[in-house]
């Protein structure tokens, strides 16, 4: 599955480094490090380093019986009540007699903290805390009492290790300790090699679920076993390696044999680790003009756009897209589960909405820069889980509580195969396993890679489309209906007796039309493909042909739900009916009426104060992008940096959740390259503040990679690379309506109602 598109410009990295100036002061604005599978966050604390680490299956909970007896009955009726035009009733018998068929997943959890405690006060000159995003590793350095002290890390991926080293030009004392709750065992040795060893088995909050995290201390001081952990005398350089196993992973949690790998030394596990690490992360870069500000910390240059309505840092974009393209390597590997709602970091043991798998946006949002980004392998996570987690639970969901055939997921989800409806009425809705199935698709949009269609995507496109073909019933109209579902998580008002009451649930709202719809066509278009079952495709075409339309409200909007309702929630945070523009591309230009009925929304929802979390700010940035509104798109992008981003640059929902920063990532890409209507189009979005600049090695649909230079908003040099095609349908900006294209061998292109096509793998300068 996924990888590189075959294209590396080692020539084009420059230097990417998040500069802080001080420790943190809490957990959320500490220094994310990962490996996919295990990472930390660090504090950079002076008298006392605190470490903070997770492992990924450090989870809560257990493999639950999700069948609910009567759940198919109800919902029949709820339907029949909607059916009969009373939508409050259907809201309320829900509400009353659904209550014992919501099931709750439980949190993910940190697998505690080292302290290493080294000053008795945090008094110091000098400090900076640098991570280094090309390469993966975090510096602290700071002078304090004449003596200069340095501190790294970096986790390694090959290695399943985290590693640190402290190191003074003068000698120093220690004192590491491990603190957690729950902790079943503990044993502390110095052996005869001079290395120590700290072990601890632990287990989770409620469930009991056990794991083991071993540190292994090597230094060129003295070490000994007291009370509290181990001391270090004499040192001038102290290294920490950890590991941490579940039982969920092993059932023996054996920490041994990754720990084994540090006998080569820190400093070659660090060139293994950079040279992995760096090898995803220079692939693709996004350059804009500096600003003459990247010496500053990001919380001063935060705080500068901040403070002054007219400031710009064209390079904190460039920063803010490695940003995410860092934190999802971090996160994401092939043989890992996906970032969560925190990607892979948290603190302690009860994390925010437990830091799981919300499907109705945030699972999702996670990975829309992966496929343009050029980190494509990163979503390999996400379609192991899919496949090996989601598809089992999701069939069994649909044949033991709706009994029917395929697979559903509603909208949360953990490592626990589960994917019944949770928490609540807004937890009936269906479409997290459609909507995820389109990740899948896109993916093979990009690459074009049919062994993939068929092996890894098809069976779970196919289920999540079966299960609408048998869940979807026909209308008054003879239209084919979906529901009782919601548009997540907003609601609406309807009028009984002259009074307003609010409802969540709905039939065939926007955001089913579009996700179901959009989910028979790909499926349809992968038996036109793969050729395996003709008949199926038949069905989903016909039900696909009967489904209702896109309706334009009074307002010029493009409707949330079937009816023009009064929302209750006009700034509400989700944009769900804007699932036809982005992520999807079934409203386009081609598409004129929804085009502009889109705009207003997106309108309407801000003028109402919408976008006051970092995720759906990201959202609205990506919709901008889409409409081809750079003046929009910059301006929320500027929102983005001053209200939903943290001085570390963790997105801010708030508390921290991490899905802004992928979101912020995507829309990034996307206001510099689209390839959604079926060609390139550069600089599709761009604002007067982004109108000189470069991009190196982003992709496109169709198995592309593109590079391009721009001046005064005009594109001056492009190359597309393609290992499967021998030319690329390309867009310039409006200026450029009529240019001459030449390339590096003379040759001379010319437009076609606005597209061209051009060689690949040819430097083409434009006239």
């Amino acid at each position: 599955m996924g990888g590189s598109r075959g294209w590396r410009d080692t020539e084009l990295m420059k230097e990417y480094i998040l500069k802080i100036k001080n420790h943190a002061h809490n957990w959320e604005n500490t220094s994310p490090i990962g490996a996919g599978s295990i990472g930390a966050s660090v504090y950079g604390e002076i008298a006392s380093e605190r470490i903070s680490y997770n492992e990924e299956t450090i989870w809560d909970g257990d493999y639950q019986d999700t069948k609910a007896p009567g759940y198919k009955e109800g919902l029949l009726h709820i339907r029949s009540l909607f059916m009969e035009g009373k939508p409050h009733l259907a809201e309320k018998w829900a509400m009353e007699n659904f209550e014992d068929k919501y099931f709750v997943v439980k949190s993910y959890e940190a697998a505690g903290e080292l302290y290493v405690d080294l000053h008795h006060d945090s008094e110091c000159e000098n400090y900076k805390r640098n991570l280094d995003l090309m390469r993966g590793v975090l510096n602290i350095s700071y002078d304090k009492y004449g003596k200069h002290y340095e501190r790294e890390s970096f986790a390694s991926h090959p290695a399943k290790l985290v590693c640190t080293r402290i190191s003074c030009d003068e000698k120093f004392e220690t004192k590491i300790r491990y603190v957690r709750e729950n902790i079943v065992s503990t044993s502390v040795e110095v052996l005869q090699d001079g290395t120590a060893v700290m072990d601890y088995v632990c287990a989770t909050a409620n469930s009991g679920k056990q794991f083991r995290f071993t540190a292994k201390i090597v230094s060129d001081g003295e070490l000994f076993k007291d009370w509290y952990g181990i001391g270090v005398n004499n040192a001038s350089k102290l290294e920490i390696f950890v590991s941490c196993v579940t039982a969920f992973r092993d059932e023996n949690m054996e920490t041994a044999k990754y720990l084994s790998a540090a006998a080569v030394g820190y400093d070659e596990l660090k060139k293994e680790h950079v040279s992995d690490f760096s090898a995803i992360m220079e692939r693709s870069d996004i350059d804009f003009r500096n600003d003459g500000v990247d010496n500053m910390s990001v919380g001063a240059r935060l705080k500068r756009l901040t403070d002054y309505k007219d400031a710009v840092d064209r390079e904190m974009i460039s920063l803010y897209f490695q940003f995410g393209k860092y934190l999802l390597v971090s996160s994401s590997r092939e043989d890992t589960y996906p970032a969560n709602l925190q990607g892979l970091w948290c603190d302690g043991l009860e994390s925010p909405w437990n830091a799981d798998y919300h499907t109705n946006i945030n699972l999702q949002m996670n990975y829309w820069p992966v496929e343009s980004a050029n980190i494509s392998e990163c979503a390999n996570a996400l379609f192991t889980y899919m496949n090996d987690c989601l598809l089992p639970a999701g069939r069994r969901v649909a044949k033991e509580n709706y009994e029917v055939g395929g697979a559903v997921v509603h909208h949360v989800a953990d490592i626990y195969q589960f994917a019944a409806a949770a928490d609540g009425i807004w937890g009936l809705w269906p479409l997290g396993g459609a909507w995820l199935a389109y990740h899948m698709w896109e993916h093979y949009l990009y690459t074009e890679d049919k062994t993939f269609l068929k092996d890894t995507a098809y069976e779970f496109i196919r289920d999540s489309a079966v299960f609408f073909m048998d869940t979807m019933f026909e209308g008054e109209n003879g239209e084919m209906l979906s529901g009782p579902s919601t548009s997540p998580e907003n609601s609406y008002y309807v009028d009984v007796d002259g009074n307003k009451e609010r409802v969540f649930l709905a039939i065939s709202p926007t955001m089913d039309v579009e996700i179901i719809g959009g989910l028979f066509d790909l499926y349809i278009e992968c038996e036109d493909i793969l050729k395996l079952d003709s008949s199926l495709a038949a069905r989903a075409a016909d039900i696909r042909s009967k489904m209702p339309s896109l309706k334009i409200g009074k307002r010029g909007q493009l409707q949330e739900w079937i009816e023009d309702y009064e929302e209750f929630e006009p700034g509400h945070r989700h944009i769900s009916h804007s699932f036809g523009l982005y992520p999807a591309a079934q409203i386009t230009r081609k598409t004129p009426e929804y085009y502009a009925a889109i705009r207003k929304t997106l309108e309407l929802r801000l003028s109402s104060g919408g976008g006051h979390t970092g995720w759906s700010r990201a959202w609205l940035i990506c919709n901008f992008a889409r409409l081809r509104n750079g003046k929009d798109a910059y301006k929320n992008l500027r929102a983005l940096f001053t209200k939903s981003t943290l001085y570390n640059m963790f997105d801010n929902h708030p508390p921290f959740q991490i899905d802004g920063n992928f979101g912020g990532c995507a829309a990034i890409a996307e206001m510099v390259m689209q390839s959604h209507e079926g060609f390139i189009s550069l600089l599709p979005a761009i604002s007067d503040e982004m109108k000189d600049g470069s991009f190196k090695g982003l992709c496109a649909r169709g198995n592309y990679t593109v590079s391009a230079e721009w001046n005064n908003g005009e594109i001056t040099t492009l190359t597309v690379n393609s290992a499967t095609k021998e030319s690329a349908s390309i867009e310039l900006p409006d200026a450029q309506l009529g240019a001459v294209l030449v390339g590096s061998d003379g040759m001379e292109y010319n437009s076609c109602d606005g597209i061209y096509k051009i060689p690949c793998g040819t430097v083409i300068t434009v006239k």
